[in-house]
């Protein structure tokens, strides 16, 4: 059988067995993760936070998830994927059920930080898994596949929360928000027993395959292995190709966390009503992105080049965001702009982590990985709070889209300063 379409075959059947947790497990850490930005449409009301104070709790989280990234894949890698990352799982489910019963911001920056300290280590723990498990020219398709979760969590999450939130508040005398948090926080107990029952830490030794296609894939792997850098720890921090890869991730995140997170009353100051109909609005341009997702993934694996379209997808979100200060006088053109930018920002990282991990040795893949993810989503503190802070001193969505725009434009030049040679091979 010729090695490529073996290889492919292989691949396809992975990705088949391993996918489906992943994404039911990223579903549901991305809702109980944004699902705040929902509940600040009654939040603010009953507990009285300014834009301030919602923009920098909703960032805290990412302070939580950065502290720990790093430790938290290096114990991956000695403990196992399968334990691991069902105690992630486990941990940030039972806290997102106890950050309903806060009655301060005190107390709501430290429920958003202690979800960003359970969740830690969960994306970073699946690329890895990933780029040790997949043959090269088949991550960037897997890794889409995989981050389609995020715009499905969206899908899905944003007419939920609205729907939870407008027809069960008051029942039982508890507002929506909370029945929200409560509800979306149960399928991260499936995705624990799945992640338990059906996750294998080694995949060459599965017994879902043949002897002769598990020494096929240990051999490509090992070869794979052989081609990326052999750097050690002090080399890796020593390459400014390295801390160039964290910067462009940190600009992505800003972007991504200081859309999502106020995407809600970003729709809502357009002009629309009820929380249902905004979480129907706010689900559009994650539809989008599923499908934007998907193929430029497949397309940079056929075209085995990922700079070009990390670059493009950058340049996208930012065209997104400002036609939508263009069109803002108008709901459905600025809607149609959201689309666009929401697709650019969340099809970029699956097809920019074919880059590190490419670069990446075995030594230092784990690590790696972490520390590109960590520097990468302290972005997902300043974004929220950024906006947050503009927004409360313009008045308006303004002067904070414009500096999201900014952010992008940087992280586009600096993708272009990447070696081709180095994150294409």
């Amino acid at each position: 059988m010729e090695d490529g379409i073996r290889e492919e075959r292989i691949s396809k059947h992975l990705a088949l067995r391993i996918l489906p947790i992943f994404m039911f497990a990223y579903v549901a850490a991305y809702v109980d993760r944004i699902n705040v930005s929902f509940a600040k449409l009654q939040m603010s009301l009953d507990l009285g936070f300014t834009d301030a104070v919602f923009g920098f709790g909703a960032g805290t989280f990412a302070l939580g998830y950065v502290v720990f990234e790093v430790p938290s894949n290096m114990i991956l890698q000695r403990v196992g994927a399968k334990r691991w990352l069902t105690r992630i799982i486990l941990s940030w489910a039972i806290v997102s059920v106890l950050t309903t019963f806060i009655q301060t911001p005190k107390q709501f920056y430290v429920m958003r930080y202690l979800l960003g300290v359970a969740e830690a280590g969960l994306v970073p723990g699946i690329v890895y898994y990933i780029s040790q498990s997949f043959p090269r020219f088949h991550r960037a398709r897997t890794l889409s596949a995989f981050y389609a979760a995020l715009p499905l969590a969206g899908l899905i999450g944003s007419p939920l929360s609205g729907f939870i939130m407008e027809y069960l508040d008051g029942v039982a005398a508890l507002p929506g928000w909370k029945w929200m948090l409560v509800a979306e926080a149960l399928p991260a107990f499936g995705a624990a027993w799945l992640c338990w029952t059906y996750l294998e830490d080694d995949v060459t030794a599965s017994r879902h395959q043949t002897d002769a296609d598990r020494a096929y894939l240990a051999k490509t792997l090992a070869e794979d292995r052989a081609i990326a850098a052999t750097t050690n720890h002090n080399e890796m921090f020593a390459s400014w190709v390295f801390w160039t890869f964290g910067l462009i991730y940190f600009l992505d995140v800003f972007g991504i966390y200081g859309y999502t997170l106020w995407a809600p009353t970003i729709i809502k100051s357009l002009g629309v009503h009820g929380d249902f109909m905004i979480g129907l609005i706010a689900a559009l341009p994650n539809a989008v992105a599923v499908v934007v997702m998907v193929a430029v993934g497949r397309n940079a694996d056929r075209r085995r080049e990922r700079r070009l379209h990390t670059a493009a997808l950058l340049l996208i979100a930012a065209a997104g965001l400002a036609l939508s200060l263009v069109w803002r006088d108008n709901l459905w053109l600025t809607v149609m702009a959201l689309c666009i930018a929401n697709a650019g920002l969340l099809s970029m990282p699956p097809v920019f982590w074919g880059m590190p991990t490419a670069v990446l040795g075995p030594s230092t893949a784990a690590s790696g990985i972490a520390w590109i993810s960590a520097i990468g989503n302290i972005g997902g503190f300043f974004g929220p709070y950024v906006v947050g802070i503009l927004k409360q001193s313009s008045g308006g969505f303004a002067l904070p889209v414009s500096c999201m725009i900014a952010c992008l434009l940087s992280g586009l030049c600096l993708t272009l300063l990447l070696p081709k040679h180095l994150v294409n091979r």
